[in-house]
């Protein structure tokens, strides 16, 4: 097939827009597109300190690139990676996201869950059992990437969340009855960084492709505890639909970007931890994680 704006061969056909683009004219919508979610939501200011959250897959790896083409060349802007080793034997290598960071020039810092909470994912596992693996690793994940981000004198934490990921989170806590998230503000809260989605309006096969075309040596394996997860089921369901439907994960990005707006108003009181610090609601999920892992040491 040939691009739908020039006669050259098209690399991708969007359902969505009923287009089909070649290579120049894919990376400049895609491109486009980030840069619309960053301006939306005016994600970019003079003398931020961005620090992308590394895992050395493809869609970090890909916002990785492209902010690096986007704010690289700024000297008002620094940009730096955080890759955390969650202690997944098997899975994830963090020195092939700190090998990527060095190949666009960037900075990357390394943190692992051994050394922040002197236990593993693969040691929780084996002590708490795998069905709850995913919710203890994202909790934990979260609170590495915050801490390590504050420490650092980070202005702004971004993340390759992409279209897909966004669709499936509010269909998630649809599901779950989960009002509290859906109606989650985005207003900012002390202690926490602030965090950013360049990529929040573009379909995850296109973040693939991007990265397939611009990053070499990123990692395409799958978490070994992922199949526990609710968002894998929420993933299959939310693609056959879409499948009928291509603007469906629009429709839900948008409803949960409305429902956020909505929730700005009814922002509950965000306390500190006593314990480790970390800004938290009426308890701090990480050090209850924590704590039911040692008792189950003991």
């Amino acid at each position: 097939m040939q691009c739908s704006k020039c006669r050259r061969p098209a690399i991708i056909y969007q359902r969505y827009s009923g287009l089909h683009l070649c290579e120049s004219h894919f990376n400049a919508d895609f491109e486009a597109k980030a840069k619309r979610a960053v301006r939306n939501h005016r994600w970019l200011e003079p003398g931020d300190r961005i620090a992308v959250a590394l895992s050395g897959g493809k869609d970090s790896s890909a916002l990785l690139c492209f902010l690096t083409s986007l704010v690289g060349k700024r000297r008002d802007i620094d940009l730096i990676g955080i890759t955390v080793d969650e202690g997944i034997a098997g899975y994830r290598d963090p020195s092939n996201a700190v090998r990527i960071a060095q190949s666009l020039g960037v900075e990357c810092l390394t943190v692992s869950f051994a050394d922040e909470f002197g236990v593993t994912v693969d040691e929780i596992v084996q002590k708490r059992g795998d069905s709850l693996s995913c919710s203890y690793c994202g909790v934990l994940r979260r609170h590495c990437l915050n801490r390590a981000a504050r420490s650092h004198n980070v202005t702004k934490l971004a993340f390759g969340f992409n279209l897909d990921d966004e669709a499936q989170s509010v269909l998630m806590n649809a599901f779950r009855g989960d009002a509290g998230r859906l109606l989650r503000g985005t207003r900012p809260i002390p202690g926490m960084v602030t965090r950013i989605k360049p990529f929040m309006y573009i379909p995850e096969r296109e973040v693939a492709l991007y990265a397939f075309m611009h990053v070499t040596g990123f990692e395409i394996g799958k978490c070994p505890y992922s199949h526990n997860a609710l968002r894998a089921d929420i993933r299959n369901v939310l693609n056959d639909y879409s499948w009928r439907h291509p603007a469906t994960k629009y429709s839900l990005l948008n409803l949960g970007e409305d429902l956020s707006r909505i929730g700005e108003g009814f922002a509950g009181e965000v306390n500190t931890c006593s314990n480790c610090g970390e800004p938290c609601g009426d308890t701090c999920r990480s050090c209850q994680m924590l704590d039911e892992v040692k008792r189950d040491t003991g």
